[in-house]
């Protein structure tokens, strides 16, 4: 099989649509090179390649079970430092029971087993003498829809720093007007951080989501599908915030839409049936994937 790109334009970004074209082995199509570099990848115009990029993430033989169901079967991955990884998959083959492994959310869960190794920096974030806190201090997470306090839009930004033990006021602003700004969300909200982020609208909660987590200086930011529930609009925000963050975090992002995976990632995991199919760079996945299960997912033949 193989695949067609065509361009699309929705306002002045691009989309991408993949579609089965032709009943045949996969060979090089008569397009643009130039268009699909554009489309599917921007961001690999400031891409090292992958030996010259550390990995801050290292996950080993992971295996998660709910009692006696196992979720994840022993899944291995490298993300790279400064890089977005896209984790893609239909519904339920284990992309979310994934990336919460890896903050050690399931901690929170009675009756979840983790077995396997995964490494911060080198280090086993599920060692005996590591707090489970400080992990997620340093792995923050960011959730499918968005969960702001019922609190002002400053108190969100800066109730992690409180917890962590900032009080003196200045400090806590600066923390406010620095996430915020990181979040590209201070010239919309700087006139009214005391009114309740319950009033903003669904991609600006959003916003202020990832400005919460950033405010507590994270290494890395999980993202549980955080634009399945916004307009377009909102979502190319998103999409364009993720690219910027990049620069300072590794961001690692579950989604259902293979075209923003296209867009924003730099590799892509595929996820089936609780395995980890296939890994690589994005490009390769979408456009010469080594595994048929791969190949049947991306062209739509299931999922």
């Amino acid at each position: 099989m193989v695949l067609r790109c065509v361009r699309a334009y929705a306002g002045s970004r691009s989309l991408i649509f993949l579609n089965v074209a032709l009943r045949e082995p996969y060979t090089r199509l008569p397009y643009d090179e130039g268009a699909l570099t554009l489309a599917m990848s921007q961001n690999e115009q400031v891409q090292q390649s992958q030996a010259e990029i550390e990995n801050k993430l290292c996950v080993e033989n992971l295996s998660v079970f709910y009692g006696n169901f196992q979720a994840i079967k022993n899944a291995s991955l490298q993300v790279p430092a400064n890089c977005v990884m896209a984790l893609i998959g239909p519904s339920g083959c284990g992309k979310s029971t994934f990336i919460r492994a890896i903050n050690r959310m399931h901690d929170l869960s009675p009756g979840v087993r983790i077995e396997g190794k995964i490494t911060l920096d080198g280090e086993d974030i599920y060692a005996k003498d590591v707090d489970p806190v400080t992990i997620r201090h340093r792995i923050g997470m960011v959730f499918q829809r968005p969960n702001p306090f019922p609190k002002s839009i400053f108190e969100n930004v800066v109730y992690g720093p409180r917890i962590h033990g900032t009080h003196n006021r200045k400090q806590l602003m600066e923390i406010a007007e620095r996430s915020l700004r990181h979040a590209a969300l201070w010239d919309e909200v700087k006139d009214r951080l005391d009114r309740s982020a319950l009033d903003l609208s669904g991609g600006q909660q959003q916003r202020l989501c990832i400005a919460r987590v950033l405010a507590v200086e994270p290494e890395v930011i999980l993202m549980d599908e955080p634009a399945s529930a916004l307009d377009p609009i909102a979502t190319s925000k998103i999409e364009d915030l993720i690219g910027e963050l990049k620069k300072d975090y590794t961001v690692v992002i579950v989604t259902h839409s293979m075209q923003q995976a296209a867009r924003i990632s730099d590799n892509t995991a595929f996820f089936l049936m609780g395995e980890l199919v296939e890994i690589g760079s994005t490009r390769e996945i979408f456009f010469k994937p080594r595994d048929k299960r791969t190949e049947d997912y991306i062209t739509g033949r299931y999922g």
